[in-house]
């Protein structure tokens, strides 16, 4: 595939005369019928890395997301873009039937990994010649399973049952040992596959961190970071109860307009806050890890983490969030003294006893005594896994989860510059700058940084959210997966 015909299609469906760093050369490896692995920076224009192609290639395009709410965002702009051809798999009976039967009209499908290890889709799929297999959010591939979402250790097999069809993964983070654990668990070697990586960095985030005495110290802290801070920002908790707490005493002690948001609240709420913080009707949201991955707001100034989070690789993640329109924005992390153990505890699950488990397995139990992560084990027990091998699986499991956990804890305490730790820690070559972290600077919060708050401008009601809030309501009842699993603190 010529260049001129790329760049013809990059204009006529997509409105662009250029492509940013590393668009071009994942799509050409892509078209030239090669896997492909791309760790492109959040903001850097991945979801154009399947929908170019697919108006290049004779099939469908299947893209395996992990969000509803995800998936929901790119049909709409796809739709938006003039794109009707575009089908997302949810629900059951009669609605999933005549969904399945569309799907060689179909341009694009998305559908969540729970969804796809339903039989009767992949046997669907399977007539269906796809000319794209994409797995978004790759990196929960490697993230995710065996303690969640462990439908996820099935996409090797799903590749399979598609006729291996060329696989396109896609993340913003991951590390040498990420990347390899992500192939592995996909069925490729790096010989089959094309890698793709730009750099983590953006030299726009201002680093900080502040380790603190207490509890009161912390919160004394956060109201002076969110009220110094100019425009909208995120402060993301471990648990929450915290987030709802902390977003009802901020709109108490300030003037901002606060909101809180986590997987616990009705879908309707979670989706008005969001478009409330999207249309800058809301300054500041003290959220969960719930809020974030597709949170398209190109003019979030701040990201501020009030607890520790569980690995390096998801606070990139969600710091990226920030200046994705390239302006000067913040990271800040606050640490306090036991902070560790919360972030140990959200990572930990415990194995049920061995009698107990193989009880359930040979059917003499009822699954529900596994405890509150009988659906989990429920899923092991229906793939014919012994306790021993989730043992192992477990245990490896762990034992990365304690050492990413060491690394967060050497970030929060780091005496040297925080952003070559972030770039070593992701294999990156270390680069010079000035105002890059609060080691250099350490009056950074007196000085000018940042642009000065402006006024919020509250628009007019956006019709359309309404349409999509109901649109969303529905999907959420029918989806396999439910949000409510994201954040169970």
């Amino acid at each position: 595939m010529n260049d001129a015909k790329i760049y013809e299609v990059l204009k006529q469906h997509f409105g662009y005369e250029h492509f940013r760093d590393g668009q071009l050369a994942t799509i050409k490896a892509l078209l030239a019928g090669k896997n492909t692995l791309a760790i492109l920076p959040t903001g850097g224009g991945k979801s154009l890395l399947y929908q170019l192609p697919a108006y290049l290639l004779p099939g469908p395009v299947l893209v395996v997301s992990p969000l509803i709410s995800l998936m929901q965002d790119q049909v709409d702009r796809l739709h938006r873009n003039g794109e009707k051809r575009v089908l997302m798999l949810s629900g059951g009976g009669q609605d999933r039937r005549q969904q399945l039967s569309q799907l060689s009209q179909a341009k694009f499908i998305f559908a969540s990994p729970e969804l796809l290890a339903n039989p009767e889709v992949v046997r669907a799929l399977q007539r269906t010649k796809l000319s794209l297999l994409t797995i978004d959010e790759a990196h929960c591939i490697s993230q995710w399973g065996p303690d969640f979402r462990p439908e996820y250790l099935l996409l090797k097999q799903l590749r399979h049952e598609l006729d291996d069809p060329v696989t396109l993964l896609l993340t913003a983070t991951a590390t040498p040992r990420v990347r390899h654990d992500i192939l592995t668990k996909v069925g490729l070697s790096a010989e089959q596959v094309v890698t793709i990586v730009r750099s983590v960095n953006r030299p726009n985030i201002f680093l900080a961190a502040s380790e603190l005495a207490s509890s009161d110290e912390k919160q004394t802290t956060l109201l002076k970071l969110v009220t110094t801070l100019p425009g909208a920002g995120i402060v993301y908790f471990a648990s929450r109860r915290l987030a709802t707490q902390m977003a009802e005493w901020l709109r108490e002690n300030s003037t901002l307009a606060v909101a809180a948001y986590h997987a616990g609240m009705p879908s309707a709420e979670r989706f008005r806050i969001q478009q409330q913080f999207m249309d800058n009707q809301l300054q500041l949201i003290c959220a969960t890890s719930a809020f974030g991955m597709g949170i398209d707001k190109d003019d979030i100034r701040f990201v501020i983490h009030y607890h520790l989070p569980t690995s390096l690789e998801n606070y990139v993640q969600e710091i990226g969030r920030a200046g994705r329109d390239g302006q000067q924005s913040a990271a800040v992390l606050l640490y306090a003294p036991g902070d560790e153990q919360l972030a140990r505890q959200l990572t930990t699950t415990e194995l049920p006893p061995a009698g107990l488990y193989q009880k359930v397995q040979q059917g003499q139990a009822d699954r529900r005594v596994l405890g509150p992560d009988y659906e989990l084990f429920d899923f092991y027990i229906r793939h014919h896994y012994s306790i021993s091998q989730l043992r192992e699986s477990f245990g490896k499991r762990q034992s990365q989860v304690a050492w990413q956990l060491h690394q967060m804890q050497k970030y929060a305490s780091l005496t040297s510059c925080r952003r070559q730790f972030i770039l070593a820690y992701f294999g990156e070559s270390t680069v010079e700058q000035t105002d890059c972290c609060d080691i250099d600077e350490p009056g950074w919060l007196s000085k000018p940084l940042l642009p000065p708050r402006k006024t919020t401008v509250v628009p007019k009601k956006n019709e359309r959210w309404d349409t999509q809030l109901q649109r969303l309501l529905n999907l959420d009842k029918e989806s396999n997966f439910h949000f409510s699993n994201l954040d169970k603190q």
